[in-house]
């Protein structure tokens, strides 16, 4: 069957997809309790939308379509405390973080829906090590020459948005080294990494997605893990590199910012991307999730060698004018405190030295994503 065309969106509006963590108070364990608060969600409207993830110890919230920071944040803050009041009748705890620190893949339960327990079956134990939690952004386009257009020009800005986000120290009850570990678990996946090279939608959609389901590999868009994939069904872009952060005001922050530079991207005043950008993008990556903001990166166009810092905050405030119209400055102002101060994995780290626990690392967060610290 054919790749749907590419609907037709209103450019820069944009939308979050946010995976939390459901943690038991006894113990600061995951605990398979989405069927339960799915339940009890589901007895009056939601302010956004809600909806299990693979594993019954995770679920997922949806923002409506946004085209301001302010609007996008005040429905994630509804949709915080909506979930935290129901969180606290089933005496449980939500919380963001990329990992959750000292979980058993072997104990995670598949929620029961026919495309997880597909997915299950494929990758074995890859699905319920796949209990992790990332941040999805969508950034709306007018059509899908310029969505690959965008999809690979930012392909050089995906470093920032991992330093930023990162929020996963800590796996299996040790300190990983990474500021971003939980990629490492959608790198096993044989359909992440990058897309294919092609700015024409035409050749993507008739060429290579043509081809990758005649080979019987993919069905749909779903079957790709890239890091930027486009979605032809809601005529956007989505981007699928961030850690959860561990507030709702980072996620929209992030949003925001990637919200600017779609916006200064599509002026097409940079040189346009090529294939020979890749050359560095899993180094840059890399350099990204182990290190976070005291990583260095290799620009793909000079291959000069840049700190990941300082090159977010040039990049910051090369996006003022473009986040100013959209409604996007607080945001980047935020964004530029955290590229000062340090993200969310630097935070659980001072966490665990406190607590002395990783069990304390996960009431940080608890308490962190409640807006309480």
């Amino acid at each position: 069957m054919a790749l749907e065309p590419f609907k037709t969106s209103t450019p820069l509006t944009m939308g979050v997809e946010l995976e939390l963590q459901l943690v038991s108070f006894s113990d600061y364990d995951l605990t398979a309790s989405s069927p339960d608060l799915l339940h009890l969600l589901a007895r009056k409207p939601f302010p956004g939308h809600v909806t299990p993830e693979i594993t019954e110890s995770m679920i997922e919230i949806n923002s409506d379509v946004h085209t301001r920071h302010s609007e996008l944040l005040a429905q994630l803050l509804e949709v915080r405390d909506t979930l935290v009041q129901a969180a606290e009748q089933l005496n449980i705890g939500i919380c963001g973080g990329g990992t959750h620190p000292f979980q058993k893949w072997v104990e995670r339960r598949i929620f029961e829906k026919p495309r997880f327990k597909e997915v299950s079956a494929l990758y074995g134990y890859l699905a319920k090590q796949f209990t992790v939690f990332g941040q999805h952004v969508h950034i709306g386009t007018g059509n899908g020459d310029d969505a690959l257009y965008l999809l690979h020009s930012l392909s050089r800005y995906l470093p920032h948005f991992i330093a930023l986000s990162a929020s996963s120290p800590f796996v299996q009850g040790g300190d990983t080294l990474f500021n971003s570990a939980r990629l490492n678990s959608v790198f096993a996946f044989p359909m992440s990494g990058r897309a294919p090279f092609t700015l024409s939608w035409d050749d993507f959609a008739n060429g290579y997605f043509a081809k990758m389901e005649s080979t019987g590999v993919i069905k749909s868009m779903k079957d790709f893990y890239w890091d930027l994939r486009p979605k032809p069904e809601y005529g956007t872009i989505e981007l699928r590199v961030c850690d959860t952060p561990l507030t709702v005001e980072r996620a929209a922050a992030l949003a925001a910012y990637l919200q600017a530079l779609c916006a200064y991207l599509l002026e097409r005043k940079e040189a346009p991307p090529a294939e020979d950008d890749y050359l560095v993008y899993n180094y840059n990556r890399f350099q990204a999730c182990r290190f976070g903001l005291d990583g260095t990166i290799v620009h793909p166009k000079t291959y000069e060698t840049l700190s990941l810092r300082e090159d977010i905050l040039t990049t910051l405030r090369r996006m003022d004018p473009y986040a100013e119209k959209l409604g996007g400055s607080a945001a980047l102002n935020h964004l530029t405190q955290v590229t000062h101060m340090g993200s969310d994995a630097q935070y659980l780290r001072d966490q665990f030295a406190v607590a002395g626990s990783v069990e304390g690392v996960v009431d940080a967060a608890v308490q962190r994503f409640r807006g309480r610290r």
